[in-house]
């Protein structure tokens, strides 16, 4: 954000009540100008400091605490603010420059405090609103955050990204269509170099509201944008909106290539740590961090839990690389509990970041986000650890130069489809995807319980609502034609879904008491309520993920669609994980067979959920033991290869011996 910074007073030469010091000054603050228009800043904040240590200008304390900030020293300009409030306590811009700073350390609670502690009868500029509703934002109290973006967008209305933060708050509280209409109009109004980003997060958010039309063409016009970008230029792109609304592996990687060099444009890497093959074996374990925002009441810390308390203590050395919030929950007490070293990141800079993971002396790291909300990329490509690879949170390639594996597994990331990766492909013997045997069990309940009909035929598609394309949807209701005993269970996962899918039913000639929708509930609940379903109908080209393993975990049979994309190919290797191949389907019109010889068949369904719930114990897709051993033997490959001095090479699946 552009600040209008004040001018200090020009000392006249020669005037009589100008003094040495006041002169002196002045000449500082010009040198620390010209270092600041070259955006030296270090340069500019040292001249700064010294011009407001002559002279105590109001103009140049606030010229030094914004150069501190563009430094990278927010502690420091937090300092200089508090000072100059003091002293000029009806100074806007002193409030608005501690606000940015403490954004700057993940402070967002603090800096909406500060913000509001400017006396009332101060006027408040463009510049304050904007750093008041991006601090109510960042602190999830979006509601107040929209009031301060519409005092903001008062004064201007067409700027761009306003009206794309105000979507971003909309967003966030569920309010999918609203926060379409602001997206679109910053793309209208135009976003520069943030146009494709943009157009990427429209076309996810069309989709979450299942306004298919809309959303096909938004993709349509976004994919030709992209097709006209150089083939290896950084670009702020979507990634994440590609790799689950897109069927081509290429496209999407070339996306998500765009991005990680976008990301890398300003880091600048560590020097890299040496791993000598001759060096003898160093006392210490070999140290794993796994880097994450996601260490709370999250899928990914849901999923991964008891592999991390499974870890070998003798060999390896595990780091918990938290730059994400801290919720109290469960969730997170219990990711904290399974490791040695709960590192906090958060509110550092990402080159901070770097260098304390360089300080750890890291030397496998695990990236868990990949291109997705609160990505790290940006921490990666300061290259802070030797060996670096990306596993789990991200469905596809980061395309990233700076990671060196992405972790899968046969089926979702097949040798044969190495050309979709940037990554090297390694890959966990049965399935990429940990799940946690600890996990609740379904407790007992009737359909009644959570208002489904005792008697009918229950599909469940409990998916983000993004995943519903009108392709699927077809599907879904073709077979409520076919089942007339059926009813179609989804979830309510924003406020516009209901309204939409109903309508969409209705046109193609299915009553809308076909359709039965389940809030959004706590975990515990969540997987009672699944465990009712008959069948779970999986969607394209983005497979359900954390829901199908628990679909299983509650012996509800999954059938799916294999496709070509990382994302599409999840649910059939849990599937084989179980010994449910018959389940994966290669075309529509098989998946539509398999659906309807399974509601045919009563007993069929008995046995395969017989099946399932014996697979809790027998199968390898639930034991997070076994899954740390089989990552352990995985990681050692990857650093045996380091350590001899070798590039990172496929690794294919290997089974572990049996103790």
């Amino acid at each position: 954000m552009s600040l209008a910074l004040p001018t200090p007073s020009h000392p006249a030469n020669g005037a009589a009540h100008i003094t040495v010091n006041q002169s002196r000054a002045h000449r500082r603050y010009e040198v620390g100008q010209d270092h600041a228009r070259c955006e030296e800043w270090p340069l500019a904040a040292r001249a700064f400091e010294q011009a407001t240590q002559l002279h105590g200008d109001e103009a140049y304390g606030l010229a030094a605490a914004h150069a501190c900030i563009k430094a990278g020293r927010p502690l420091d300009a937090i300092k200089k603010t508090r000072a100059l409030r003091s002293a000029y306590p009806q100074s806007c811009l002193a409030y608005t420059l501690e606000s940015h700073a403490l954004l700057e350390l993940g402070r967002a609670d603090e800096a909406a405090t500060c913000l509001k502690e400017l006396p009332e009868d101060v006027p408040r500029d463009h510049a304050y609103w904007v750093s008041l509703a991006l601090s109510l934002q960042r602190s999830h109290r979006h509601n107040d955050a929209i009031l301060a973006f519409m005092n903001a967008l008062s004064t201007q209305m067409a700027n761009a990204v306003l009206h794309f933060q105000l979507g971003m708050s909309f967003k966030d509280l569920g309010l999918k269509r609203e926060a379409s209409e602001c997206v679109r109009t910053a793309v209208i109004l135009g976003l520069g170099s943030s146009d494709l980003a943009a157009r990427g997060q429209l076309a996810f958010m069309e989709r979450e509201t299942c306004n298919w039309p809309v959303a096909a063409q938004t993709l349509t016009e976004l994919r030709a944008a992209l097709s006209k970008v150089a083939d290896g230029s950084p670009a702020e792109t979507s990634p994440f909106s590609h790799a689950v609304l897109v069927d081509d592996p290429l496209e999407t990687l070339k996306v998500a290539r765009h991005y990680a060099l976008h990301m890398a444009r300003n880091a600048r890497p560590l020097p890299r740590r040496a791993v000598h093959k001759n060096t003898k074996a160093r006392a210490e374990r070999l140290r794993i961090g796994y880097l994450s925002a996601d260490f709370h009441q999250h899928a990914t810390s849901q999923l991964m839990m008891q592999m991390l308390e499974s870890h070998d203590r003798s060999q390896f050395e595990i780091f918990m690389l938290s730059a994400g919030p801290q919720d109290g929950s469960d969730t997170q007490i219990r990711v904290r509990q399974s490791s040695e070293h709960f590192e906090e990141l958060r509110g550092r800079s990402f080159e901070s970041m770097a260098v304390r993971i360089r300080e750890l002396k890291i030397d496998i790291l695990i990236d868990l986000k990949g291109a997705t909300y609160d990505t790290l990329l940006n921490v990666l490509a300061h290259r802070p650890a030797p060996l670096q690879v990306t596993w789990l949170g991200f469905p596809g390639s980061t395309g990233a130069p700076f990671i060196d594996y992405v972790i899968g597994d046969p089926i979702v990331t097949p040798l044969e489809n190495a050309a979709h990766f940037s990554e090297k492909i390694a890959q966990l013997p049965t399935c990429y995807q940990p799940n946690d045997a600890k996990r609740a069990l379904p407790q007992p309940s009737t359909r009644a319980d959570w208002s489904v009909p005792e008697d009918a035929l229950v599909l469940c598609a409990f998916h983000q609502s993004y995943k519903i394309s009108a392709e699927v949807f077809d599907r879904w209701c073709e077979l409520l034609h076919a089942l007339p005993n059926a009813v179609l269970w989804l979830l309510q996962w924003n406020q516009n879904v209901q309204t939409q899918l109903i309508a969409a039913a209705e046109q193609r000639g299915i009553a809308k008491e076909r359709l039965v929708f389940a809030p959004l509930l706590p975990l515990n609940q969540h997987i009672s309520r699944l465990a009712c379903a008959d069948i779970y109908l999986d969607a394209w080209p983005c497979n359900a993920h954390t829901t199908a393993g628990e679909a299983l975990w509650c012996g509800v049979p999954v059938v799916t669609l294999r496709g070509p994309t990382f994302a599409q190919r999840v649910a059939p290797s849990l599937l084989n994980a179980v010994g449910m191949n018959e389940l994966v389907c290669d075309d529509e019109e098989n998946y539509q067979a398999t659906v309807l010889a399974l509601a045919a068949d009563p007993q069929r369904r008995a046995d395969i959920k017989a099946h399932l719930l014996n697979q809790r114990t027998a199968s390898s897709l639930f034991d997070g033991a076994l899954r740390a051993r089989e990552m352990e033997a995985l990681l050692l490959r990857m650093w045996e290869r380091t350590k001899a001095g070798q590039a990172p090479e496929h690794l294919a699946a290997e089974t572990l011996p049996i103790a």
